[in-house]
């Protein structure tokens, strides 16, 4: 998982592959896409293409400028152009994949919840994936408030979410690549800042 083994050059490679492809893939009805050319050594390799995934990225390494190679820096603002670019020319477009990502994103959490309910020890082990879930749909929240764009339905879904999470988790030193930390505030992405009761008391 990239976020446990973080590189900024990976986040600038997949950041640049999704901005090429966000043109056609927010007038598309797939909601994940692919990223980069969809060759056979790429598609294993490379994240799907979504407009959380790649806001995701971009808001890090923008956390990280400072720390950037001058090289690195302006690698992130022509992907940082071409992103804006994009955004405005298909506006209505972007905005309803956002809605429709971070609410498919938080009902996706529903099996997780399902199999901690079943199997809380195997479930333990599974919380990787659905803190990944839950950050990207913050992201898109984020970015739907910037914009002005109605969230009512996502922030309905999102408490629902975080009632049933906050059940299962305890405090813990962050989850992903310290590296990474300084882009996550503790309080709005506490997720980050938790585990399952039985990796916690490990």
């Amino acid at each position: 998982m990239s976020e446990t083994n973080y590189t900024v050059d990976s986040d600038l490679k997949e950041a640049k592959a999704m901005v090429s492809g966000l043109g056609d893939y927010v007038k598309g009805s797939e909601l994940y896409g692919k990223t980069g050319s969809g060759g056979l050594f790429s598609m294993g390799q490379m994240p799907s293409l979504t407009v959380g995934a790649l806001l995701m990225r971009l808001r890090r390494l923008a956390a990280q400028r400072d720390r950037l190679s001058p090289a690195q820096q302006e690698e992130l603002s022509r992907t940082e152009a071409a992103h804006e670019t994009a955004r405005r020319a298909w506006q209505g477009h972007y905005d309803a994949k956002m809605n429709r990502e971070a609410l498919s994103r938080l009902k996706a959490m529903d099996a997780y919840f399902e199999e901690l309910r079943e199997n809380p020890r195997m479930a333990a082990s599974s919380y990787m994936p659905e803190a990944l879930r839950r950050t990207i749909a913050q992201e898109l929240l984020m970015a739907l408030t910037a914009e002005g764009q109605p969230t009512t339905e996502i922030e309905e879904a999102m408490r629902a979410v975080d009632s049933r999470l906050r059940r299962w988790v305890r405090p813990a030193d962050f989850i992903w690549s310290a590296e990474i930390a300084p882009a996550y505030d503790n309080k709005q992405f506490w997720w980050l800042y938790s585990k399952p009761q039985q990796l916690a008391d490990k």
